[in-house]
């Protein structure tokens, strides 16, 4: 079943603060926490047509709070006062900010889990396995603490934990300084430097998997099990052991295959129905460098990874002059295709709603956006908190600046989702007649990808057999056809059901008279379907038409 993942950023879902100070503490701007997050909330999650919910910033992370039991990070190894959740300092601890009762904090995220399943949704959380925080020690398993038995003077070693630099230098952050850390050691983004810039991993540490990626060196032989693979393992059970249902893996790339076919296995044999989705780049060159990256995670148990391609060609058709021909690209591989999740926002992500961005067209596009990135395949679509509504992030929060980016690192709040929460009633009270009407095509988007057609079926693209289609939405001056027009088929044989799909990706053009083609291989590829073209009146800016093939035969 097509998997529909509702990213949940704990600390902004329910943050109702509305008077934001630009680098605000927790007191000053809010902070939400799990018992935000309550039954109403679920259900109407659910309603939308979401199988799973993503809860994001969990696990305790480097932090600017101080708490009686937690003294507040050095600010030097620090993003933002909130801190980065990718900067982890305890694998078997829960963030402090998100509880209401600090010392029940891990009885309080148990019972957000039990109000999930009970509405029969998954839970996912972060595991995050290339890097740590700084600051790095657990409290909650002591023994479990990362470098303990180190051997520091080596760079790398099979059973270290860490990368180590000449213990002759001390660590310059750019905030000054770090003495604590000696020797120093190679930066979450592989930089190999006692001096990482503003623009690096500065705030994390790399782990080792008994992997010279300098040199690229495998350490370990067949059978070998190095011990971060161990100790990661424990972390793993840990969270099954709560409940989590599943994982989304940061930066699978940066880690070798070897440690995901060991760590997915065990986890699999502790329970067979626990998922991982792996955030992967086959472009990013600190991949490990295992021949074609996105292929091997899968074959090394993934259920999913990360696509950033489609999602990079259909920001550029607004902001690069890209054309819709161009989503072609995405076809050629359908293995892939159909174990990929795709996403129009995600924390990393800019928003598409803010005007800096996507062409400055504002939420409006994210029909056409998501009717291909959520239709084209058969895999996972992931959502956004605050996606639904049209959610903008205007200005300078803090760290982050202005990027169009909700920060990560700062304690800030979502305005335009916040007119939905409507203090915790969670019934949209205050959201104008185009985010409601957002939000709805979203929830209809989400029930027509629970039909066969889309969670089981192939898919075929038509732009290439329109080309050459003068009907085909081409607009004055162009002299091929397929510019802002998109159309695909997919097909599911076992049940026979059929859709096409007709996207216009312009903001503000109608195309009239729309006539779409199908060429004698698509009609094959159907099931030797009866009719060679199908007319459509109008295609208006940013719709996305799904029309049910009626004539196919089983």
């Amino acid at each position: 079943m097509k998997k529909l993942i509702y990213q949940l950023f704990v600390r902004h879902f329910g943050n109702t603060q509305t008077s934001l100070k630009e680098g605000g503490d927790i007191i000053e701007n809010g902070c939400g926490k799990f018992e935000d997050i309550t039954t109403a909330a679920i259900i109407e999650i659910k309603k939308m047509g979401f199988t799973h919910i993503w809860l994001t910033g969990v696990i305790d992370h480097a932090c600017g709070t101080s708490y009686p039991d937690k003294a507040a990070d050095n600010d030097k190894i620090l993003k933002g006062k909130a801190g980065s959740p990718y900067a982890i300092r305890d694998y078997f601890d829960i963030c402090r900010d998100l509880a209401v009762d600090v010392d029940k904090r891990i009885d309080e995220f148990k019972a957000l889990i039990k109000r999930i399943h009970l509405m029969d949704l998954k839970v996912i959380i972060d595991f995050v396995p290339n890097h740590v925080a700084r600051s790095y020690k657990s409290v909650m398993r002591p023994e479990l603490t990362f470098g303990l038995e180190d051997d520091t003077q080596q760079f790398c070693a099979i059973n270290n934990h860490y990368y180590y630099l000449s213990k002759d230098e001390e660590v310059q952050l750019p905030g000054g300084a770090y003495s604590i850390e000696k020797p120093p050691k190679v930066t979450g983004n592989n930089a190999v430097t006692s001096t990482p810039s503003q623009n690096d991993w500065y705030e994390t540490v790399k782990l080792n998997y008994g992997y010279d990626f300098v040199n690229n060196i495998r350490l370990y032989a067949d059978g070998t099990i190095p011990s971060t693979w161990k100790m990661m393992d424990q972390v793993l059970a840990y969270w099954q052991e709560i409940g989590v249902d599943g994982f989304r893996c940061d930066m699978a790339h940066m880690v070798p295959v070897g440690f995901w076919q060991y760590a997915i296995s065990m986890a699999r044999d502790r329970s067979d129905q626990v998922f991982f989705i792996g955030e992967a780049y086959a472009n990013d060159p600190m991949k490990v460098p295992e021949g074609k990256v996105l292929s091997r995670l899968l074959s090394s148990g993934f259920d999913e990874v990360y696509d950033s391609q489609s999602y990079d060609i259909v920001k550029d058709i607004y902001e690069k002059g890209k054309w819709a021909n161009d989503l072609d690209d995405v076809l050629w591989d359908q293995k892939c295709l159909h174990q990929m999740t795709r996403y129009a926002e995600n924390h990393d992500e800019v928003r598409l709603g803010n005007p800096k961005h996507w062409g400055g067209h504002g939420a409006k596009i994210g029909s056409a956006v998501c009717g291909f990135l959520y239709g084209i395949g058969s895999g996972g679509c992931l959502f956004y908190n605050g996606q639904e509504v049209g959610e903008k992030a205007e200005g300078v929060s803090g760290f982050s600046k202005d990027d169009g980016k909700t920060s990560i690192f700062d304690y800030t709040a979502l305005p335009e989702f916040q007119k939905w929460v409507n203090g915790h009633k969670y019934n949209g009270g205050e959201l104008d007649e185009k985010q409601t009407n957002l939000r709805e095509w979203y929830t209809k988007w989400f029930k027509v990808m629970k039909e066969p057609a889309f969670h089981s079926g192939g898919t075929y693209g038509l732009n290439s057999c329109n080309r050459d289609n003068e009907k085909y939405g081409r607009l004055e001056g162009e002299s091929i056809s397929g510019h802002w027009l998109y159309s695909f088929l997919r097909y599911d044989r076992k049940s026979g059901q059929a859709f096409l799909v007709v996207i216009n990706f312009h903001p503000t053009e109608t195309m009239n008279n729309v006539e779409i083609f199908f060429s004698k291989d698509a009609r094959m590829w159907l099931g030797d379907y009866d009719y060679e073209h199908l007319e459509l009146e109008d295609v208006r800016p940013c719709e996305v038409i799904t029309y049910c093939m009626k004539h196919i035969k089983k």
